[in-house]
């Protein structure tokens, strides 16, 4: 147990089952939207599609729905129920074995990065958003100041040029076609040069920053101050915005698919996309992609899940939320596909290119295809402001839950110390990422982004992902654990088999693979076919080691100054749950520790070890059992 830290009783009210001093959610609904939301991202509007056509179109559903069955709900439910049992946030969970906290710290660390510049994605959606707000958007023709003679109108000066041969220009997030003349250079549309040239203001690498680009800063700054708005009164505020942001994309995306399935193409769009090419399923890098996809749209090794399920009352009943939202996740993907690929269908029909060369992973396709996509609907500035506004719930959905996960972890640890309210925690938090996220808004920001993007969050999230799953399933022990679950719901898990198989052998194994299978398959960053700098590459192994660090940093420190005895003696107590692992709510803990001494199991990781011995002692004079104190407990001795 770490020597400093307060018992949670004390930190939380002892009255009913609402944790005041922490708090709860307003509604049950309140929890379950904002799982949506905070599955359902940016990521599944534009990552999922380009995944599943660049990986054999509908072949890539096979490994991506054996993925979600088999990692992706596991991990979401067993993160979902950590939370609730601990009332903590991702780093304060870890008194489930305290020598694995150093695994809360690298969750909280990646969130943080990510959510930087996550924030930048923000800036670019409102950007688009007020720039939308007018009679004729403003990347529909090339006759504006930051247009070049390379710009070509898609569906006007394009399909009058003859004898073509196709080429990728920038990130190949749309067609480039080369006129007759060799070497002539690439032909930009509209909405290409007005996300590089206006936008971006985009320098010409890592070593031009070219100073900051101040109508992003402004835009930047907004973001901030809406999403401090959004959450400065916890999750009670929180739980009010979610309401709405989680569920007005699905309108926009069922509008815009109506729409999309009428315009010319679409057809061929949606069969591209769902026809599959089943020799893509011999290719392992397909099911890695599968995977990996999974652990980026649902969200388990980010703390987001756990901080959000901490908010919940104990005796809330996870088992629904945590096998629907999953699937809604997942089913909002191929949704999103279908929304998609009917405007690519179209945008091809219209360039006259095939649709692999009109679609590309990263922002280029929110920013670039999708906005000259708008160009071609009647009243196109309607549905850009409908379509820009949808992105930014989508956004601000992700980022509620990112900083609340980074908040949470501030207030769980130093709550003791800090004599302020949350609410000041809270805007320190946000002006902090703030001041770290100014230089995304450079003119050589994109490349920073592209690096931060490329290197913080997939492998560090996966090893995360690893040390969860084997510290609840083989130190914690799995039955234990789903003991702990049967408690809190007060009845029996039919899947409590399938589970163990899962979270003690399937999981892990899956996720080893992933880890040697991206270590083997990894490739460079690239971006707008820049050489990016040995500095920029060291610099984004260091961010991600950032978040791996931790793991067995504190391993180390808390063997050496959190626990005595010789070495086996101490790397067994770290292993075992620290004193306070119980509900936070007395009422609960209570209830617990009767429960546990009823069932037959041993007291001393519920309450002070120096208690126990008490109630050993007094059952002893008074020549008691004392079974019902200090029975043997399978699940801490193993």
């Amino acid at each position: 147990m770490d020597k400093n830290q307060e018992p949670v009783d004390q930190a939380v009210a002892k009255s009913g089952d609402e944790n005041i001093k922490r708090g709860n959610w307003s509604k049950k609904l309140d929890f379950f939207l904002s799982c949506v939301g905070y599955a359902v991202g940016i990521g599944n509007i534009w990552r999922f599609p380009y995944l599943c056509y660049k990986n054999g179109g509908g072949a890539f559903l096979v490994p991506y729905l054996v993925a979600l069955f088999t990692c992706g709900l596991p991990l979401f439910f067993m993160e979902v129920a950590l939370g609730q049992f601990s009332s903590c946030g991702a780093v304060e969970v870890w008194k489930i074995s305290p020598i694995f906290k150093g695994v809360g710290y690298g969750t909280v660390i990646v969130t943080a990065v990510c959510y930087i510049y996550y924030n930048l994605l923000s800036a670019y959606i409102l950007f688009y958003f007020f720039m939308s707000l007018t009679k004729s958007l403003p990347w529909e023709t090339c006759n504006n100041d930051w247009n070049t003679p390379d710009c070509v109108q898609r569906g006007v000066e394009l399909l009058n040029i003859t004898n073509t041969t196709e080429t990728p220009f920038y990130m190949g997030t749309t067609a480039a076609l080369v006129n007759s003349t060799p070497g002539a250079g690439y032909i930009a549309t509209p909405s290409e040069e007005y996300w590089y040239h206006y936008i971006l203001e985009i320098s010409d690498g890592l070593h031009e920053f070219g100073g900051i680009h101040l109508k992003l800063l402004g835009f930047f700054i907004l973001g901030y101050i809406i999403v401090f708005l959004c959450v400065s009164k916890g999750v009670k505020s929180t739980g009010k915005v979610v309401y709405f942001t989680a569920t007005f994309p699905y309108i926009i995306l069922t509008i815009l698919f109506i729409r999309g399935i009428t315009l010319p193409g679409a057809l061929n769009g949606l069969y591209y996309y769902f026809v599959p090419e089943w020799k893509e399923l011999l290719n392992i890098n397909v099911w890695g992609s599968a995977f990996i996809q999974i652990f980026y749209s649902l969200g388990p090794g980010w703390g987001g899940v756990i901080t959000m399920a901490s908010y919940n009352r104990f005796n809330y009943d996870l088992i629904g939320v945590s096998f629907i939202v999953p699937v809604i996740n997942s089913a909002t993907s191929i949704f999103a596909g279908c929304v998609i690929f009917s405007v690519l269908g179209y945008m091809a029909e219209v360039a006259n290119v095939p649709i692999k060369d009109v679609a590309s992973n990263g922002p280029g396709l929110a920013f670039v295809v999708y906005p000259e996509a708008l160009t071609h609907l009647p009243v196109s500035p309607l549905w850009a402001v409908l379509f820009f506004f949808m992105l930014l719930t989508i956004c601000l959905d992700s980022q509620f839950v990112m900083i609340e996960t980074v908040i949470t972890a501030v207030w769980d640890t130093f709550a003791s110390k800090l004599q302020s309210g949350k609410i000041w925690v809270t805007l320190g938090v946000c002006v902090c990422m703030f001041i770290l996220g100014l230089p995304f808004t450079s003119r050589g920001g994109s490349y920073l982004f592209t690096i931060v993007d490329w290197y913080s969050a997939g492998f560090s999230v996966m090893v995360i992902v690893l040390a969860e799953v084997i510290a609840v399933g083989w130190i914690y022990g799995v039955e234990r654990f789903l003991d702990d679950i049967e408690f809190m719901i007060k009845r029996p898990f039919a899947g409590r088999i399938l589970f163990i198989a899962l979270w003690k052998f399937v999981v892990p194994a899956i996720i080893s693979s992933i880890l040697v299978l991206t270590a083997i398959s990894h490739m460079p960053v690239s971006y707008l076919n820049y050489d990016f700098p040995t500095w920029a590459i060291v610099f984004g192994w260091v961010l991600a080691m950032m978040s791996i660090i931790p793991i067995p940093a504190y391993a180390f420190y808390y063997l050496v100054f959190e626990e005595s005895g010789d070495f086996i003696t101490r790397v067994k107590h770290s292993l075992q749950p620290s004193a306070d692992w119980a509900p936070a709510v007395e009422r609960n803990r209570a209830d617990y520790r009767n429960w546990r001494t009823s069932t037959g199991h041993n007291l001393s990781h519920v309450i002070p070890h120096e208690m126990h011995m008490m109630i050993k002692t007094e059952n002893n004079s008074k020549n008691d059992s004392v079974q019902a104190a200090d029975h043997y407990d399978p699940y801490i001795e193993r």
